[in-house]
C-alpha cells in the first residue's frame, strides 16, 4: 500500500470531546487553585501525608521556577508561548487523523494545562502552585493540576510516538519496494 494514497478522515468536529477535556482541565485547575488560595496561608505547609503537603506558592517563572527572578519580562514571554503553543496544538488536534485517541487525549491535556496556567499569568502575574511532594527533606517543586495535565499529556505523546513508530515499522516491513 502506498502511504501517500491512504485516505483518512480529519478530526474536525470529532475533536470537540478533546476540547471539552481541555475545558474540564481548566475548570478543575482554576477551582483547586481558588480553594488553595482561599484556604491556605502562603508558604505554610499543611501536612496531608508524610510525603505530601498542600503549600500555597506563587511562581512567576516557568517549570521548577525557571526564570522566576528575571525581572518581569518572563510573564509576557511565557504567556505568549503558552498562547501560541495552545493554538498550534488545537490546530493539530483539529486536523489530525481520527482514531488517534492517545494523541488526542494528550493534546487535550496539554492544551487545558497550558491555558489554565496562562489564565493565572494574565490575571495574577504568576502561577498558583499548591501541591508539594517530598521525601524527608528533599522537596519536589510545588505544582498544580495544570502542571499535572501538561506532564500527563507529554508522557502520552511520548507513548503515542513509540506505539506509532512500532506500527510504522511493521507496516514498512510488509510493503514491497
Amino acid at each position: 500500500m502506498v502511504r501517500g494514497r491512504v485516505a483518512f478522515m480529519r478530526n474536525g468536529l470529532a475533536a470537540l470531546p478533546w476540547f471539552g477535556l481541555a475545558l474540564i482541565v481548566i475548570g478543575l485547575d482554576q477551582y483547586t487553585k481558588g480553594l488553595a488560595s482561599a484556604g491556605l496561608d502562603y508558604g505554610q505547609p499543611v501536612r496531608v501525608f508524610s510525603w505530601f503537603n498542600l503549600t500555597l506558592q506563587h511562581n512567576p517563572g516557568a517549570a521548577f521556577s525557571f526564570l522566576s527572578d528575571a525581572g518581569g519580562w518572563q510573564r509576557y514571554f511565557f504567556s505568549a508561548a503558552a498562547a501560541i503553543i495552545s493554538a498550534v496544538l488545537a490546530a493539530w488536534l483539529w486536523v489530525m487523523p481520527r482514531g488517534q485517541r492517545l494523541l488526542a487525549l494528550s493534546l487535550g491535556l496539554i492544551i487545558g494545562g497550558a491555558l489554565g496556567n496562562l489564565w493565572d499569568r494574565i490575571v495574577f502575574g504568576y502561577v498558583v502552585d499548591f501541591i508539594s511532594v517530598h521525601y524527608q527533606h528533599y522537596y519536589f517543586p510545588a505544582f498544580n493540576i495544570a502542571d499535572s495535565a501538561i506532564t500527563g499529556g507529554a508522557i502520552g505523546m511520548v507513548l503515542d510516538s513509540m506505539v506509532n513508530r512500532n506500527n510504522d515499522m511493521v507496516g514498512k516491513r510488509g510493503e514491497s519496494s
